[in-house]
């Protein structure tokens, strides 16, 4: 009898290992089925229905439960790039561990957004972690990856300049900052990132991340002004009747200060107040600073308690002020002015480089939208939401409104 005439009729795998390191024939045998069956789920669509192929990725899966994690990683890689891969197959190696799995999430541009949903709500940290690296990741699936706010998870996301995020991927991102610090450079590199973000999350930036904010997003609101020139002279024929029209029209009217508050105010001029405050900062005369500049308390409140002080330099030049007004309300909050040498200490003079290098208009807009989110879009259901900490109720608000939850939560908390 020749010698291929005595082989084993199951010896069929060209992969069987050295005679050395003798295999079980069942384990051999079910090596090489494994193969094959993969190697009909590789076939093209002209070759294999999606029905004959569903039934192979059946029988696959059954194999792969008892298999060892090298069978199942070799699986994974071998069908990494086919074109339609059965559902109940990509789940089983996306959950798998990771040396199965990242076949499938790193290299295969065939799983479907469903399967990757799956696996981002069933899987491991180190799983979603690698769906967020994903080329091309969609909204839909960045969602899911944001609302377990896993930091790590979310880092990764911000990094991939080539997934999208959506504006509520986004919101959430930002109320996290407030945590998580270290996304805050990360998403300021986002296209997706809105003034409105930006600027609430400027209120627990450093002073880099402010610089960044400051410089991207005070836009001017010159083309607004030009756009409505007429509209004003309608609301002031109609009274100012409508809401809705005074407080759109308050926010792009070149106009900062507030002349009707003159008559009420115990000062003459914005400067008097300043010139007071320089002296003894009272609750009073802070509210009065703020009437006279086209404010609401809350957000005067919210920029004198600002400890970095950058908003003084916005305040300032936004109305109008001098220079030398920013120093007065420094020296009114009682920070110190000068080191031992009798140089300016660093945070005064960053402020003052703000004060000159940002222009008027632009100062307005990041003076109005602070004043719109922080006062505004205050109301007592939104209040009441901010003290009990109900993110539940987050979508019933609108933008200026949660940005204001944002903003506010930490300062209605501590009462």
């Amino acid at each position: 009898m020749s010698e291929s005439a005595s082989r084993p009729v199951f010896d069929l795998t060209p992969d069987s290992p050295p005679p050395s390191e003798p295999t079980p024939p069942a384990v051999r045998s079910r090596t090489t089925l494994l193969k094959r069956l993969a190697d009909v789920v590789c076939l093209p669509g002209s070759r294999v229905n999606a029905f004959e192929r569903s039934m192979t990725a059946d029988l696959i899966v059954e194999l792969l439960r008892e298999a060892a994690v090298e069978e199942r990683a070799r699986i994974a890689r071998r069908i990494a790039n086919v074109s339609e891969i059965p559902t109940g197959l990509a789940r089983l190696l996306m959950r798998d561990v990771m040396p199965v799995a990242s076949a499938l999430l790193e290299n295969s541009g065939s799983v479907g957004d469903g399967d990757l949903i799956d696996c981002a709500r069933c899987a491991s940290i180190d799983h979603r972690r690698l769906i967020a690296a994903r080329r091309g990741l969609n909204e839909v699936v960045g969602d899911v990856l944001v609302s377990r706010g896993e930091p790590a998870v979310i880092e990764t996301l911000l990094r991939n300049d080539l997934a999208r995020l959506s504006h509520e991927a986004i919101e959430a991102i930002v109320a996290g900052t407030r945590d998580n610090p270290r996304h805050i450079p990360l998403l300021l590199r986002r296209s997706e990132l809105r003034p409105s973000h930006a600027y609430v999350m400027f209120w627990w930036s450093d002073e880099e991340a402010r610089r960044v904010i400051l410089q991207r997003f005070a836009v001017s609101r010159e083309v607004l002004q030009e756009a409505v020139s007429d509209v004003f002279s309608m609301a002031a024929q109609e009274g100012w009747q409508d809401p809705l029209t005074r407080k759109a029209l308050q926010f792009i009217e070149r106009r900062q200060r507030n002349r009707a508050a003159i008559e009420k105010s115990p000062f003459d001029t914005l400067e008097e107040a300043v010139a007071v405050a320089s002296e003894s900062m009272t609750r009073e005369v802070a509210e009065e600073i703020a009437y006279l500049s086209g404010l609401k308390p809350m957000t005067g409140a919210k920029i004198f308690t600002d400890p970095g002080g950058e908003p003084l330099a916005i305040l300032c030049k936004a109305t109008g002020l001098p220079r030398n007004n920013v120093r007065l309300l420094w020296r009114g909050l009682r920070r110190p002015e000068t080191d031992a040498a009798g140089n300016l200490v660093p945070a005064l003079e960053r402020i003052l480089t703000l004060f000159d290098t940002i222009a008027v208009d632009r100062a307005q807009t990041v003076l109005r939208y602070w004043n719109w989110s922080l006062s505004s879009a205050l109301t007592p259901a939104l209040i009441q939401a901010i003290r009990d900490g109900d993110e539940a109720a987050v979508d019933e608000f609108s933008q200026p409104q949660r940005a204001a939850m944002l903003a506010l939560s930490g300062d209605f908390r501590a009462r």
